[in-house]
């Protein structure tokens, strides 16, 4: 269902153009919900949090974010930039892991460094004070 999710958002366009919202320095990489102005994109419903699959919020993993209710994640995905323990199931839900970075850890690494400010107008901490801009996903062929 993450996957599918996820599929879907891309095969719509979603993230075209969608801003790199928090950069949490060795910690996450967080986008997928907003456009170049701060302005929400348009959601659909909530999916089922899937964080039991097994997989763990280990370093160069993408994993669903949601709100605090276990079964809230929508359109915002994050990038584990280091092995989160914190953020997997356990005693409570954890935050579904649903795919890893096979190449490309450098990009991701410059973007973790990026300068960030609390964003007096939305009210956010950890925004980039250089809007970091998702210009497209693309899905490639199996190989």
């Amino acid at each position: 269902k993450t996957v599918a999710n996820f599929l879907q958002y891309i095969d719509e366009q979603h993230y075209t153009n969608s801003l790199v919202h928090r950069v949490s320095t060795g910690f996450v990489v967080q986008g997928g919900g907003y456009d170049v102005l701060y302005h929400e994109r348009q959601q659909n419903k909530p999916i089922f949090n899937e964080s039991g699959n097994g997989l763990k919020n280990e370093a160069y993993t993408i994993a669903m974010a949601r709100e605090n209710p276990p079964h809230s994640a929508t359109n915002q995905f994050y990038f584990n930039m280091e092995d989160n323990e914190s953020l997997d199931p356990g005693k409570s839900w954890g935050y579904a892991v649903f795919g890893m970075v096979m190449e490309g850890t450098e990009v991701l690494d410059l973007i973790s460094g990026a300068i960030t400010h609390r964003n007096q107008e939305l009210g956010w901490d950890e925004v980039p004070v250089k809007k970091i801009t998702l210009k497209k996903i693309y899905i490639l062929p199996e190989s």
